[in-house]
Formats: C-alpha cells, structure tokens, sequence
C-alpha cells in the first residue's frame, strides 16, 4: 500500500475521489498533525527554559557511543 498527501485544489477533484473511496479503491482520512512533529516541538520547548550545555550534550553521546560500540565487541 502507498501513502500519499494529496492537496485538494479544485471541489470537483474532491468529488472525483469521494467517488473512488465509495468503490473501495481508495481510503480517505483526515491528516493528523505529526506526531513526531509533536515531540520535536516538546522537545524545544523545554530546552528552551534550560538548554543544555556543550558538556552535558558530550556527556549523553559519549555514553551512547560506549553502549554501541559495546554491543558491537
């Protein structure tokens, strides 16, 4: 199955696939807001009232990067 986002710009076209979801060709949904989206914009805002440091953020990366390249050995 392919997923796309289609912008509707003329009503006719929107008709023309109403028709298609009524013969179970197609599936119409409303768009939700990106979850992820979501989480980045969370994300923001609270590093915005306390950003982390250049040493905190070396800190995090080094600890992920000695778990990795521990389960590689």
């Amino acid at each position: 199955m392919t997923t796309l986002q289609v912008d509707i710009l003329n009503p006719k076209a929107g008709k023309s696939l109403e028709d298609l979801a009524e013969l179970k060709l197609i599936s119409i949904r409303n768009a939700k807001d990106d979850e992820l989206l979501k989480l980045v914009n969370k994300f923001r805002a609270k590093a915005k009232n306390n950003p982390p440091s250049l040493e905190d953020i070396t800190k995090e990366v080094e600890i992920v990067r000695l778990k990795r390249y521990a389960k590689a050995k």
